[in-house]
């Protein structure tokens, strides 16, 4: 592959460039400028009179080309999975230099090979060659493929990493040119150009965009759940889940309370076919009485994302300013930047202090005055915990101006003697959101509802669309609340499980575990080993989902995972299961060491 990584330090891009797949005069100049470029100016490949260069891969592989007017002045190549998995047809180029056998990743439907991403001389100091790199990558996506490997020449390796590939230490010759075998999973390379997107839709409005595929993927914030794509999403085969270990997302461990299934159970005919009442009345007054707040203070959703989505739209705008924890969940960061627009600063928890939040810096930070803030508290991916009183004291000498929102999603982990609800009903300027989701083991159903001033939550009220909460869920949510003594032992039950967990993932897997307050860990894997993104795709093939925490914060990096307790017998196989594999892994890449020298001895 040839350009110069001295053009990513410039954001031009000529205009009148076209970038589309190419057609049959294109490839003729392909050819060409192949034999120009990698036979007389690289020596990689003998010259010929014909003056083309081809190969056995053109009739399979889709060429994706940089064109301005009719004339070709840069292209890639891409090579789809083959039908029948190599054993016939084609086979991917890599296999010409090393056995798929020595290589860290499967050979599936889902892996693509990326070549000759190639730009004339005049354009290589442009921003041609990224735009063909991001050109492929949507392609590639938008048919389903997961990985991407390629070979890139080393003396641009820098340009490959900042993007998000892994070099596997495996070198290659071909003729007189050095190359490196790399990797990267589809995520792994959104995670790293993110920032850098916003830099070229500028860049893209002087070229033209032809290809069959966007240029954005219209962005949802990810959270997990990829465990229901072994289940299957149209249910046909829920019997599965006994089989799949879902630890990439947060739902407890435990079945609801009794009184839950058992109202459920009774009244379920009558209840999926009834309308629910409108606006959760009766769901309204049990979280009030329950909770020791007015009626008033109280608005109910279809768990907290409806109510996330509904109140930071109606309260903030593009000109408003934020503050938010990083890392923390997600949806956040998605709703404040991609939905509403508005600026975003984040407080940085640090490694070193376990992730907890500083009141002193945090205290600092709020001079700053801003429209909302943010706090997950305990927080998600660290499950830290932030005392009450000390968030009160914090909130109480903020500016007045300032909008606070806490996420309470796990707070009865840590105990409901911490929760801020009656604070935020007498507050002016605090809301608390509450998922019943993961402490209730209601996720299935949807419900949540806010805590706040009733000024706050009237202005709410009129923009709550009627029956947002389905009629199971208001009488799951209305029964879980009332059964304290039932969820007080499984939360009891929660922190002896994670403990051991905690142990198991420290002694079996040497991880640095982050020591939490709720129902899933935080851990870090040695860096010097596999990625997070590469042991979270191992796992699943053995059914076992974990999260690689890398987009929950950008200070977080590739080796960090997060996962979720599970029961005492499900948190045994999430232990086998993850210690085989990082022994698989961290074997493959002291084996990958020898091939690298084997390889470049049996090439020289």
């Amino acid at each position: 592959m040839i350009f110069h990584e001295t053009q990513t330090k410039t954001m031009t891009s000529p205009a009148g460039i076209v970038i589309a797949a190419a057609n049959e005069s294109d490839r003729k100049q392909i050819a060409s400028m192949r034999h120009v470029i990698y036979a007389h100016e690289l020596g990689q490949h003998p010259t010929n009179g014909r003056g083309v260069l081809r190969d056995h891969l053109d009739e399979f592989n889709t060429y994706i080309v940089a064109r301005l007017g009719s004339h070709v002045v840069g292209f890639v190549s891409i090579t789809p999975p083959p039908a029948d998995g190599g054993n016939g047809s084609y086979s991917y180029s890599i296999e010409k230099y090393i056995d798929r056998g020595r290589l860290p990743f499967a050979f599936d439907d889902a892996l693509y090979e990326a070549r000759l991403l190639t730009v004339t001389k005049k354009f290589r100091r442009s921003q041609t060659a990224i735009l063909l790199m991001y050109a492929a990558l949507r392609w590639i996506e938008h048919r389903g493929g997961d990985r991407i490997v390629l070979m890139g020449r080393r003396e641009v390796i820098g340009l490959y990493r900042k993007t998000g590939f892994t070099p596997l230490g495996i070198i290659v010759h071909s003729g007189e040119v050095e190359y490196e075998i790399m990797t990267a999973t589809i995520g792994d390379i959104r995670s790293r150009i993110k920032p850098q997107l916003a830099a070229m839709r500028p860049v893209m409005k002087r070229a033209t965009w032809q290809l069959d595929v966007p240029f954005d993927e219209p962005e949802c914030c990810y959270h997990g759940g990829a465990f229901f794509k072994a289940i299957g999403e149209r249910f046909e085969s829920l019997d599965r889940r006994k089989n799949v270990i879902n630890a990439d997302v947060l739902d407890a461990w435990f079945d609801p309370s009794p009184r839950v299934l058992s109202a459920l159970t009774e009244h379920l005919p009558w209840l999926v076919r009834t309308s629910p009442p409108t606006d959760a009345r009766g769901l309204q007054e049990t979280i009030a009485e329950t909770r020791g707040v007015p009626v008033s203070n109280v608005l109910p959703g279809a768990g907290s994302s409806d109510l996330i989505y509904l109140a930071l739209r109606h309260w903030l705008k593009a000109s408003s300013r934020a503050l938010i924890l990083d890392p923390t969940y997600g949806e956040y960061a998605h709703v404040l930047e991609r939905v509403i627009g508005c600026g975003v600063d984040r407080l940085e928890l640090r490694r070193t202090d376990g992730y907890a939040v500083k009141p002193r810096h945090l205290a600092a930070q709020l001079r700053r005055d801003y429209n909302l803030v943010v706090l997950v508290n305990p927080n998600s991916p660290t499950g830290q915990h932030i005392r009450r009183d000390v968030l009160e004291r914090l909130i109480a000498e903020a500016p007045n101006r300032t909008r606070f929102w806490i996420d309470e999603t796990y707070l009865e982990y840590v105990g409901a003697d911490q929760s801020l609800e009656r604070f935020a009903a007498a507050s002016a300027n605090t809301i608390v959101c509450k998922s019943m989701s993961k402490v209730y083991a209601l996720s299935g159903v949807r419900a949540a509802y806010l805590c706040g001033p009733a000024q706050l939550i009237d202005e709410l009220r009129p923009l709550a669309p009627p029956w947002a909460v389905s009629l199971p869920a208001q009488l799951a949510a209305v029964e879980a609340l009332q059964d304290r003594e039932y969820y007080a032992k499984r939360y009891q039950q929660t922190h002896r499980l994670r403990a051991e967990l905690a142990a198991a993932l420290t002694s079996d897997c040497d991880l640095d575990v982050v020591q939490g307050t709720a129902n899933f860990l935080l851990c870090h894997l040695p860096e010097s080993g596999p990625t997070a993104a590469n042991v979270a795709a191992a796992c699943r093939k053995r059914e076992l989902f974990i999260r690689d925490a890398g987009n929950l914060g950008q200070c977080l990096g590739a080796y960090v995972i997060r996962i979720a307790v599970k029961d005492a017998a499900t948190n045994q196989r999430v232990i086998s299961i993850l210690s085989d594999v990082l022994r698989q892994l961290r074997g493959e890449t002291c084996e990958q060491g020898d091939s690298a020298r084997t390889v470049a001895r049996e090439s020289a």
